[in-house]
């Protein structure tokens, strides 16, 4: 999961503690879930009350190994800001965790902010910046497959640094194309769509090594 936006018109996003704790009850009660932080996350909180690690200020950085393949995810958030950057911190531990994986296992790499141009400016502006870093990582280690993320509230898909980048759509509002009909500017569905149902990437992995994604609206 490429998670961390919320509905900034709705709520339910300042990064409390008591929203943290709320989201690992509902998250991680049935089954096993990676979640990285998005733009509207807090590093300390996340990591004590939704991870249950320390709470430090570090960049969130995880990875999942089974027989089959790895899950690498990435901490793109920068504190204070809607922007993504991968620090060289980051880099440096993506570098290290991908040189430890065998080159006959494929690697899944995750993070929330599209490191690509995706065609809809507000999502342009405050996607992951600094991407050439990230590139030159991926270049060095070919059972690299895919790039998936979120943020944009849009299914989408294009390619980065050679892979598939897989956009998971939005859980609580859809961010508006340029050429679908906008609101009156400056009113809360400018930018979004309220109204359409919420929807998830499914992500098949098989054993040939081939990826194939699905999306699915979710009717409640």
């Amino acid at each position: 999961m490429t998670g961390g936006d919320h509905d900034p018109v709705r709520g339910g996003d300042h990064a409390l503690p008591a929203e943290y704790e709320r989201a690992r009850e509902l998250l991680t009660s049935r089954h096993p879930i990676l979640i990285c932080p998005g733009n509207h996350d807090e590093r300390a909180a996340f990591r004590r009350h939704l991870l249950g690690w320390p709470g430090t200020g570090e960049p969130v950085n995880q990875v999942h190994r089974t027989p089959g393949a790895v899950v690498v995810l990435c901490d793109s958030s920068v504190p204070g800001k809607d922007e993504g950057l991968l620090e060289e911190e980051t880099l440096a531990w993506l570098e290290d965790t991908l040189a430890r994986t065998p080159a006959e296992v494929p690697v899944l790499v995750g993070f929330h902010h599209p490191p690509a141009l995706l065609g809809v400016p507000f999502v342009d502006a405050i996607r992951q910046f600094g991407a050439d870093g990230l590139a030159g990582v991926a270049g060095r280690h070919p059972n690299l497959v895919a790039f998936l993320c979120g943020h944009a509230h849009t299914a989408a898909a294009t390619t980065f640094a050679g892979r598939p980048l897989l956009v998971a759509p939005g859980v609580v509002s859809t961010v508006r194309l340029p050429w679908e009909r906008r609101s009156h500017p400056g009113a809360p569905g400018d930018h979004i769509h309220l109204d359409r149902p919420p929807a998830l990437a499914f992500h098949v992995l098989d054993d040939e090594g081939h990826l194939t994604t699905h999306y699915r609206s979710v009717v409640v």
